[in-house]
């Protein structure tokens, strides 16, 4: 038959379910990152600092093992004061990494205009900023809560598992901190890397995105004598936010809530900026 008969025929074939189409950006994504050097190396580095904690943990539930080392053993603790510090030391390398991997998921794809190849298969935006959210939330996950966790239960296996009733909010305080920095941190990382569509310049934005706010809010605070330009620093209003949630005295300033409203305005702006960023076709007048 000759080709210009052949008419429109449509896919009868078997359809993968949205789930599996979803999660096939993250399967190749997530290979395509470890093996690059800078990513591999920033991941591996990351981990030293909960290894560490991890030592601290088994010296401080088995203390007669210093003293037979010799000379007064420290106080060792673990509470709420060392949990704080562990997420803000954490808290740096992911935005680190996030600065090395996050570019690298949609700068390519808008530069090289893939998002029309994507999206003319049943995919949405929503799906595929989902999925790229999901690749460097993962891959940040590797770093925070999830070494936060094993953490905890090191301690209630060595102090025991009746450690854990009167410290369970601090254990639910450091899942929800982390959870809600790695959301942070990721929507930085995807908008700037939409915004500016280049790799190299992306990385550096999202690194100045962290620092210029940190420098407005000190020169607002000095100006306006106040405390309350913290709300602009996401990385100061995290650490309140922390240290409510961890039972640490918070230091003075705007409260948990208010923090809390700041970093979701962040992240619903940071969210609009990618949807208007992530089309297909765009139309200039």
């Amino acid at each position: 038959m000759a080709v210009y008969k052949r008419g429109y025929q449509r896919y009868q074939g078997p359809l993968t379910s949205h789930g599996a189409r979803v999660m096939a950006f993250p399967r190749f994504a997530w290979r395509r990152l470890l093996n690059q050097r800078l990513v591999l190396i920033a991941l591996i580095v990351s981990l030293i600092w909960p290894l560490l904690c991890l030592g601290y943990i088994y010296l401080a539930n088995n203390l007669d093992l210093l003293k037979t080392m010799g000379g007064v053993s420290p106080v060792f603790k673990v509470d709420g004061q060392f949990f704080l510090i562990f997420m803000n030391v954490q808290a740096v390398f992911a935005t680190l990494l996030a600065a090395l991997a996050g570019p690298g998921l949609v700068a390519p794809d808008l530069a090289n205009g893939a998002l029309p190849l994507y999206f003319s298969r049943p995919i949405s935006r929503l799906d595929y900023a989902v999925a790229r959210l999901a690749v460097l939330g993962g891959m940040l996950s590797l770093i925070t809560w999830v070494p936060g966790l094993i953490l905890i239960l090191m301690q209630c296996g060595m102090a025991g598992w009746s450690w854990i009733r009167p410290n369970w909010g601090m254990a639910a305080g450091l899942l929800a901190g982390f959870v809600m920095w790695v959301l942070l941190v990721s929507m930085v990382a995807l908008a700037c890397s939409a915004y500016v569509r280049m790799r190299l310049i992306a990385g550096g934005l999202v690194l100045g995105f962290f620092f210029v706010l940190a420098g407005m809010e000190q020169v607002l605070n000095q100006v306006l004598r106040t405390n309350w330009a913290t709300l602009l620093n996401p990385t100061r209003a995290s650490y309140y936010i922390w240290s409510g949630l961890l039972g640490v005295e918070v230091p003075e300033g705007p409260g948990v809530l208010e923090c809390a409203l700041a970093l979701a305005v962040m992240i619903a702006l940071l969210a609009w900026i990618l949807e208007r960023k992530l089309r297909p076709v765009e139309v200039v007048a």
